[in-house]
């Protein structure tokens, strides 16, 4: 088969970020990020990786999602690692007291079985012009080339632009120019685009101006039906679906019409539309149209994709299944967590739920399952506030581009009846899961000083088996049991590679006064750790 490199440039060999490429100089004091021998990508085989570096440094690599450290197994030409499922790939060159920044590379690892199609699944692109697109798009393009070098669809849900009711439609062409571009640069000649109508998509004629009519085949109302392989794509129209009875009768009858048809049997229905529907993915947050979740619940071989919320794909509740499977589809410009929480910034705790990082689905159909593969499109760390100005215009290179943000779920439609494949689901509510996250290591919290000599509570992350959402942290004042820090922090867990460590401010802290600190690991699910506990000074 063929594959293309992760990579942003053809001269590259590996994904670098700008301080790799820095460290390239001679006159560098940071070791060159090391080179691997097999890019990150798709295979129908094991792949086994070797790593190329500057004479005199060390490499040292995770196959879990974590950051390097000096404790981490030693890369050995003689015994290269070998990948034989779905991983992420972190390296780290270290020479004395120097190191590397970590690359992370992502390896899906398939059968020969061949799929009945492959789709891309994206949304939110929220492209304004050609400046800061192009090359990020390049990017994105050449990781999509790696996993799926001729795609058959690309389904783009929703919110292309970023039309505010001001005027922006014209601004559909620079989308089209730029995935035009990227699909003739890719070879990609072959490939569909199926376009939903975003909230942020100014108006229908708008879009229809804007995109080669295949790409938007409605016949008036923003909603129409594609074929792909044999296989049927419905688009609806969110922005109108709860008041648009024809709209609703199309939706039904066609639904009706493809599962009572005998060949289609165990062939999954893939409906796209761009805002997630009521009581559905990540526990409901930011969903709507109640009456499209009712329509979709008689026909469990619906897979319903949907953007809108931009909330990010690592987490597992991203995809529900009750009455049918609705599959949350993350963003393509900057991702969102729970509201309610605080991230670790450069400027300490802050009240943050966005990071300017990137993801899209990768869907394969086969002809007993769906497989869905969640990929970064970029997940390097950054703050969402550049020099104190709001901005997810951060531009390749990246040090993360195609890696995983998530194990693939797997949709079958087993059953005769309705009922039975309802009953065969594995992604609801009654099936949530209920592992708690684990501290590994005997004293996960300590006490350290920061660049300016304050003091930090640093928290050895803990494990969990999908992911550590937040950690619940309170430092109180021991003689006063005044409380000086108390916050739900993010874990940065989507961020690729996961930092090892948190380090939590602890602002206004005395010489001689002692503080205790308790934190609490918590996934997604709301599983909480035992409490760790320290008491420290400053």
């Amino acid at each position: 088969m063929r594959l293309t490199p992760l990579v942003i440039t053809a001269a590259s060999v590996a994904l670098v970020s700008p301080a790799v490429a820095h460290a390239d100089s001679p006159s560098s004091t940071t070791p060159a990020a090391p080179r691997v021998s097999v890019p990150g990508g798709r295979y129908e085989h094991a792949v086994e990786l070797k790593f190329q570096v500057e004479r005199g440094t060390t490499v040292r690599y995770t196959l879990d999602g974590t950051t390097p450290t000096r404790d981490s197994r030693v890369y050995s030409p003689d015994n290269p690692p070998q990948i034989k499922q779905d991983s992420n790939v972190t390296a780290v060159a270290f020479q004395g007291n120097r190191s590397s920044v970590p690359v992370s590379y992502g390896y899906l690892i398939r059968s020969h079985e061949k799929p009945l199609a492959r789709f891309v699944v994206m949304s939110d692109v929220h492209v304004g012009g050609h400046a800061g697109n192009d090359a990020k798009y390049e990017s994105f393009f050449d990781t999509i080339g790696a996993v799926f070098p001729d795609p058959d669809a690309i389904l783009l849900n929703g919110d292309m632009i970023n039309d505010n009711g001001d005027g922006k439609g014209p601004d559909h062409k620079i989308v089209s120019e730029i995935f035009q571009a990227n699909l003739a640069r890719k070879g990609m000649t072959g490939t569909k685009v199926l376009i939903s109508n975003g909230n942020h998509d100014a108006s229908l004629a708008a879009i229809r101006d804007g995109y080669p009519k295949e790409w938007f085949p409605d016949s008036g109302g923003g909603y129409y039906e594609a074929e792909v392989n044999g296989l049927h794509v419905l688009t609806v129209n969110t922005e109108t679906y709860n008041s648009n009875t024809v709209q609703r009768t199309w939706l039904k009858e066609r639904l009706a019409a493809i599962t009572a048809d005998p060949a289609y049997t165990g062939k999954p229905v893939l409906v796209q539309g761009h805002r997630p529907t009521t009581g559905t993915v990540m526990d409901g947050q930011q969903t709507a149209n109640p009456r499209l979740a009712e329509d979709l619940s008689a026909f469990p071989q619906a897979i319903y994709f949907s953007g809108h919320s931009h909330l990010n794909i690592n987490d597992d509740r991203s995809i529900h299944q009750r009455d049918f499977t609705s599959v949350n589809d993350g963003s393509m410009s900057y991702i969102e967590m729970d509201h309610g929480y605080q991230m670790v910034t450069e400027d300490g705790l802050a009240n943050r739920f966005e990071s300017p990082t990137a993801q899209a689905l990768f869907v394969e159909v086969y002809q007993d399952r769906t497989e869905i593969a969640r990929v970064n499109m970029a997940a390097d760390k950054h703050d969402i506030y550049a020099g104190g100005k709001w901005s997810a215009s951060w531009q390749p290179p990246y040090a993360s581009a195609g890696t995983l943000s998530g194990a693939t779920w797997t949709v079958r439609l087993n059953g005769s009846t309705n009922q039975e494949i309802k009953d065969n689901f594995r992604y609801t509510d009654a099936a949530r899961n209920t592992v708690a996250p684990t501290f590994t290591t005997r004293q996960p919290l300590s006490r350290v000083n920061d660049d300016k000599g304050g003091t930090v509570l640093r928290i050895a992350q803990a494990t969990d088996d999908q992911m550590v959402h937040h950690y619940n942290v309170d430092i109180t004042d021991a003689s006063t049991g005044k409380s000086v820090v108390s916050s739900k922090v993010f874990s940065d867990y989507y961020f690729m590679p996961r930092p090892n460590t948190l380090d939590i401010p602890v602002p206004g802290t005395v010489d001689g006064a002692q503080y205790v600190a308790r934190v609490v690991a918590v996934d997604a699910y709301g599983n909480a750790s035992p409490s760790a506990s320290l008491t420290f000074g400053k």
